[in-house]
């Protein structure tokens, strides 16, 4: 474990802490802050993972950092600044774009290192978008979640390779512990979804995010047209918050009841015990259309022995080992889904086991939290002795 300065403090930015990769991953370098010794910041809107902060060690200084108005940046810079100098914050993190811009200004007016994280591969379509996307490369170093991620914005933002470091999210790996999790745990699981013993087929969980790129829809379609061709049976469990997003959720609601799928899918909403959740499905899915920077439903269900299922683009290509640890399938094709969902089901149990140990045991030897906060608070030294030279 890298030595960080006995007075150090980390101020970390996000927009909210709801639900989410980086979410998580604020919460476990705040941790690992505290377990060295430091103090861990992290200014946000809050949310429901706020108390699991509080819980690590960590302190939410409730800021609107969500917010993309230029009015409410600037106030939230000076207010940043203020915290700075108040709290005497060694190094700055950015988590994500709106709340980088009021956080690079604040550390720049007190001339504190800045470091962001480019935990999603931001799509350019104009030369303002992309300006827009380059605060994350502004500071004194940029986190790449994956080697996708590193490739990417090396590529889009012409940024100096050697201030680029790569440092693949974690996964708690005593939290994803299949043995950790009892069957009074799946139980609750299965309670709350209502969902019964009885019920046939196979379970395939997609967790996510109710948005229309994480690929719930697609799904759908791959199902119907399995059916269509005599398919055999499965349940789909599409978990996860609409997040405000009514008309899409509304959306997929009249697919399943159009299509005649109320027994093959359903949308069974959001549960804070994901490993339980994994437990309870025998396969994973993680058909995103877009590519991942990362994507923790690829490996979190990997860490409880469950294989997956994951679109063939981004860094599921670095996750997934197609046909050793689970498949890939090409993105967005709706036939190419629909076959691989029947194969899937149709290589049965014995060969589910044999991929899930495989999976776990990868995830265990390249994604742990404790290697992924390690790599990040030696960054941290890093920047802070550079600074010093």
């Amino acid at each position: 474990m890298a030595t960080l300065p006995p007075d150090f403090t980390l101020l970390q930015v996000i927009p909210e802490l709801e639900t989410g990769g980086a979410e998580q991953t604020t919460l476990d370098v705040a941790q690992a802050v505290v377990a060295a010794g430091g103090r861990a910041l992290v200014a946000s809107r809050g949310g429901r993972m706020a108390a699991r902060l509080a819980e690590v060690g960590g302190e939410l200084i409730p800021l609107p950092m969500q917010s993309k108005n230029p009015l409410v940046m600037a106030v939230n810079a000076g207010r940043l600044a203020r915290l700075i100098r108040r709290r005497g914050v060694s190094l700055v993190h950015a988590r994500s774009r709106a709340p980088a811009f009021s956080a690079l200004r604040a550390a720049r007016a007190t001339d504190v290192p800045f470091v962001a994280t480019y935990h999603g591969v931001y799509r350019a379509r104009t030369p303002l978008k992309r300006r827009w996307n380059a605060i994350m490369t502004a500071g004194d170093l940029v986190i790449a979640n994956s080697e996708f991620t590193r490739d990417h914005l090396i590529a889009e933002h012409g940024v100096d390779p050697a201030k680029v470091v790569t440092i693949v999210r974690g996964i708690d790996l005593q939290r994803f512990d299949p043995e950790r999790v009892s069957r009074e745990r799946i139980k609750a699981v299965c309670d709350s979804w209502g969902l019964e013993a009885d019920d046939p087929g196979p379970k395939l969980l997609l967790a996510g995010r109710l948005t229309r790129w994480k690929g719930q829809a697609l799904i759908i379609e791959a199902v119907a047209r399995m059916a269509d061709t005599g398919g055999p049976n499965l349940m789909i469990l599409l978990a996860g918050d609409d997040q405000g997003r009514v008309r899409y959720r509304a959306e997929l609601e009249g697919a399943i009841a159009g299509m005649g799928l109320s027994d093959a899918v359903r949308l069974v909403g959001h549960t804070d015990d994901m490993p339980a959740a994994y437990r309870l499905a025998d396969l994973a899915l993680a058909p995103s259309l877009e590519p991942e920077a990362f994507g923790r439903t690829a490996v979190e269900p990997q860490a409880m022995g469950r294989a997956v299922l994951a679109a063939d683009h981004g860094a599921a290509r670095e996750t997934v080992v197609h046909d050793e640890t689970g498949w890939l399938v090409k993105p967005e094709d709706i036939d190419a889904w629909s076959g691989a969902l029947k194969r899937a089901v149709e290589a049965g149990p014995e060969r589910w086991d044999a991929l899930g140990r495989a999976g776990r045991e990868r995830v265990r030897r390249l994604y742990s939290v404790e290697a992924m906060t390690a790599a990040t608070l030696e960054t941290y030294a890093r920047v802070l002795g550079q600074r010093r030279v």
